[in-house]
């Protein structure tokens, strides 16, 4: 029954100036429940939970019981430190289990492990179980000791005398606890060589009878012995436990027994300079913090007036330059009365920058309003730049920005064609909306994001790099023509610029290259590399950052693919009828893997990649082993970074 009592449990109820001893040897516990699904498992989970449903009702901090019969009944003891009781006992004790059946699911290890104990991340609660009866022996069995010092580690005058300091008041604390109904006590004694406090608890689980707690104690109490001169310390077993630590009360509520405590004058000595001493020191803090805190308002404020002075001139310029384009300039009454005074009932969604709601103007015509959030330097940022850029590109894949409309300093609004069928992952993440694209249109739309991307690239006024390429930022008409949106943040680079090189990395997990990911160099590439994993998407209807089984083992997307295609199993990954199109399928699928290649070299330029699309003539090059592959090693998703940022390089 492996054990893991790391001295991170005291270093998160001390002061900073606890450390472990590094040359201490820990006990080991992964967490993690190694066996099959049978009768056995499911006694132990039903136990387990029957455990902590007991502790929440009892509100106690400690629990017995077994479950099943016969060669599958399964003996449990729960046990959390005395001064976490009731329902915070129980919510460690589900992080702990929780944790065991998450992991073990995770690992797909079926080895049998029927004796284990868990725990939560603090060491402060146990789940113990075994299939052989250890409950109505009262063993302790196995105990794990887990040792601390103060760094620098203090002059003990004495460590023997010490220690002897140590073990009285762990005697007085099992005297203490023995006579009580909750088997617990706390306490403090000082040491007065170097004028140090050390603080005890000892606890058994509340079944015990008086005796068996009694020897219990007495046991670990004789093995404390050892840890001579040692600052704190703790002995965990599974129905006795005891700790203590110098200068440090780690435990809830007043200590109950006290030993060789100094005089109240003294005591209070103490007391007042060092309530002194943490008030002038926490006052210091605090006006600290409060001028650091105002300088970057201030800061703040001087950037949102240095934007929206230039967005205002970017509005200027609009209406000299560009009076004739399309591009219009509404006036926020129009714009409230248009969402109905932006009602919940008219909300798109919540973006980055701001949330996007549903308008109809006056004649008919249907928007998308975006109103970008009051005080976000990057959301003027945004508005800014989608202003410049998108309203000046023009492709029937593209996104339209038909005009924006500022009220005062804080109303910032963008307001969009209309797109009924809205975003790509509603349809292709989706069983049933997926089944109203079949391949002809799958594959339409994947056409269609290509040469949106190459007027982008080659074809548009300027060099446009989109960096956050994803499902979610393809829009889809009522036609089902997919149209790119979300061109957030734009730059414009130098003639001879090629890529850029950047420390700030923006997109979302799973569709970020691994040059821009890890060296922060960004180029067109990058929107390659995205395109071909949002093409391995709208193949398979499965996420990028999800994780799919093949030969025993969890790949991501990019490495699924690549084995499915490789041993000539493409057609599995295709998440509908195919029909007559399983050259077609391979094709597009072989062209979404030269897209994900490790290197940015071995990638396809857009442009080739329509060719390649479009040309069942063209003999396609082998693609390598694409980026990010590797196996699922945990049972935890990444989380996504949702934000969206383009960049413009200058022909």
């Amino acid at each position: 029954m492996p054990m893991l009592l790391v001295v991170l449990f005291l270093l998160l109820l001390s002061s900073p100036k606890l450390l472990a001893d590094e040359q201490q040897p820990f006990c080991s516990n992964v967490n993690t429940m190694y066996m099959p699904q049978d009768a056995y498992r499911s006694n132990l989970i039903s136990l387990a939970n029957a455990l902590i449903a007991n502790i929440t009702e009892q509100k106690s901090h400690s629990a017995v019981s077994t479950a099943g019969m016969g060669p599958d009944k399964a003996y449990g003891a729960a046990l959390c430190r005395g001064d976490s009781t009731g329902k915070h006992c129980a919510e460690r004790l589900q992080q702990a289990l929780g944790k065991a059946i998450h992991n073990t699911a995770a690992s797909g290890n079926n080895h049998s492990q029927k004796m284990v104990t868990l725990y939560d991340d603090d060491y402060q609660a146990q789940l113990s179980f075994s299939d052989q009866d250890f409950l109505s022996s009262f063993t302790n069995a196995p105990e794990c000791t887990l040792r601390a010092y103060l760094n620098p580690p203090p002059n003990i005058v004495d460590p023997d005398l010490f220690t002897k300091l140590a073990i009285e008041l762990m005697q007085k604390l099992a005297a203490d606890a023995v006579a009580q109904s909750a088997r617990y006590s706390t306490g403090q004694g000082w040491f007065d060589p170097k004028g140090q406090t050390v603080y005890g608890l000892v606890q058994c689980t509340e079944d015990m009878p008086t005796e068996p707690c009694r020897e219990c104690l007495a046991a670990i109490i004789e093995e404390g012995k050892k840890m001579s001169g040692l600052t704190g310390g703790a002995i965990l077993g599974v129905r006795c436990s005891l700790w203590y630590q110098t200068d440090i009360k780690f435990f809830a509520g007043k200590p109950m027994e006290s030993l060789h405590m100094p005089t109240p004058s003294r005591f209070w000595i103490w007391v007042t300079i060092g309530s002194f001493s943490l008030s002038v020191t926490t006052a210091w803090l605090l006006v600290h913090i409060w001028i650091k805190r105002e300088r970057k308002r201030e800061q703040a404020r001087f950037e949102l007036r240095l934007l929206s002075m230039a967005v205002q001139n970017v509005i200027n310029l609009w209406r000299i330059e560009e009076g004739n384009s399309g591009f219009s300039l509404y006036d926020f009454s129009q714009i409230k009365e248009a969402t109905q005074n932006f009602s919940r009932e008219n909300k798109l969604g919540q973006g980055g920058f701001g949330a996007v709601y549903k308008g109809l103007l006056p004649g008919g015509l249907e928007v998308a309003v975006k109103r970008l959030s009051a005080c976000s330097v990057q959301g003027l940022l945004e508005f800014k730049n989608e202003i410049q850029l998108i309203a000046k590109l023009q492709h029937k894949n593209l996104v339209k920005l038909l005009g924006c409309c500022i009220e005062g300093e804080h109303e910032k609004i963008l307001v969009y064609e209309y797109l009924r069928n809205r975003s790509l992952d509603v349809f292709i993440f989706d069983f049933v909306k997926g089944a109203q694209l079949n391949w002809s249109k799958r594959l339409r739309i994947i056409d269609g994001i290509a040469q949106g991307i190459l007027y982008l690239h080659n074809h548009s006024r300027l060099c446009v790099v989109h960096r956050d390429l994803k499902a979610s930022n393809i829009l889809l008409d009522s036609d089902m023509t997919p149209k790119i949106s979300d061109f957030g943040m734009a730059r414009i680079f130098c003639s001879n610029m090629i890529e850029l090189n950047t420390t700030r990395i923006v997109g979302t997990h799973g569709y970020i290259s691994p040059e821009y990911a890890f060296d922060g160099v960004c180029s067109i590439k990058s929107d390659v590399f995205s395109f071909g994993v949002l093409v391995l998407e709208i193949i398979s209807g499965k996420r990028t950052t999800g994780f799919y089984p093949y030969d025993g083992k969890l790949y991501n997307l990019i490495s699924y693919a690549w084995q499915l295609w490789r041993s000539g199993q493409g057609h599995e990954l295709v998440c509908c009828r195919m029909g007559n199109n399983h050259q077609v399928i391979q094709r597009c699928i072989q062209v979404a893997l030269l897209c994900v290649q490790e290197r940015a070299d071995d990638r396809a330029s857009i442009d080739q990649v329509v060719t390649m699309l479009n040309s069942e003539e063209m003999t396609l090059p082998k693609p390598k082993q694409p980026a990010y592959f590797y196996v699922r090693s945990s049972g935890s998703d990444v989380s996504s970074c949702n934000s969206s940022i383009s960049i413009t390089l200058a022909r």
